[in-house]
């Protein structure tokens, strides 16, 4: 029997190329390679023999990298900001390490090698500076790479994420939504544990056939061993925390009804960010607020990167 969401990867590439970006794989390094999505302008077709496209010039636009969450790949997260965007920007969407076909050999799971791995992507893509765009798990690499490469990162926008995943967010968070692990939550394997992390990550209710969260289960949720590790290395004791000292501009941009990473989080990050931070909420959305309200996300995700010097 035919998987609907696989049937349906072809249409959504489609779109993208449509859109102005199409699938380029660089390797990071032995053993090591990342999948972006990179404009379209910047690859030429491969030659007679050639297996990969070559990198024919570096971005000609401002450049935006989108970074996706712990749920699906690149594309599928930003499936709605794409086109809104390629027309003033440069963008690239990256598949982290474990999403996507991205992968590596190293057993590394932290934060920290997913941002020197996906720096290391882009500089290999001829990019030199960018503003980021981080979702919940990507939000976390977004913080990782602006701390450490601070003359790459101009400016980030995050949304449904936090700085770090300490012992005792990540235990009062689970608590709050009724999960006792974050695997639990973010790596179901069932279709009632799919539609779960959905009903927790929406504001409205949604539904799907039973037929397509079996689907989604068998495409997305790949890479479960992989993905797990990636949980664990997330969680730091909250003795190791610190705050870095950013200092890029940094939207934190929210539904208002997450119920994943809530408001309160959202603006005790704010405080601690320091001015450098601005907080913007959209009503009548949860953690997916791309997602479930896109054209209200786009317009305040456009506004704020015009606002930009």
């Amino acid at each position: 029997m035919v998987n609907l969401v696989a049937a349906q990867k072809p249409l959504l590439h489609r779109l993208m190329k449509m859109a102005g970006v199409k699938h380029h794989t660089v390797e990071i390094e032995p053993g090591t390679v990342m999948n972006f999505w990179v404009p379209t302008e910047t690859v030429k077709k491969p030659k007679k023999g050639e297996k990969e496209p070559k990198i024919l010039s570096k971005p000609t636009k401002p450049v935006l990298v989108l970074i996706h969450g712990f749920a699906a790949e690149g594309i599928v997260t930003w499936q709605f900001q794409v086109g809104a965007l390629t027309k003033k920007y440069s963008v690239y969407i990256p598949d982290l390490l474990f999403f996507g076909s991205s992968t590596t050999d190293k057993p590394d799971r932290s934060p920290k090698f997913q941002a020197e791995c996906l720096v290391t992507g882009l500089k290999k893509l001829g990019v030199e500076k960018c503003k980021v765009v981080g979702f919940s798990y990507g939000g976390m690499v977004t913080f990782k790479i602006a701390e450490l490469y601070p003359d790459m990162v101009e400016a980030m926008v995050v949304s449904g994420s936090i700085l770090a995943m300490t012992d005792s967010i990540s235990e009062s968070t689970l608590s709050s939504i009724g999960f006792t692990s974050s695997s639990e939550l973010l790596l179901p394997s069932s279709v009632e544990g799919l539609k779960a992390l959905l009903a927790v990550a929406t504001y409205r209710k949604l539904w799907f056939p039973g037929r397509l969260h079996k689907d989604f289960l068998e495409v997305m949720f790949t890479d479960r061993k992989e993905r797990a590790e990636l949980l664990e290395g997330l969680v730091i004791s909250n003795k190791d925390e610190t705050i870095p000292s950013f200092r890029q501009k940094i939207h934190l941009l929210w539904g208002e009804n997450d119920q994943i990473f809530n408001l309160q989080l959202a603006q005790n990050m704010k405080e601690y960010l320091g001015d450098n931070a601005t907080f913007q909420g959209i009503t009548k959305a949860g953690h997916l607020v791309h997602l479930e309200r896109p054209c209200v996300y786009n317009r305040c995700l456009k506004r704020f990167l015009a606002s930009l010097p």
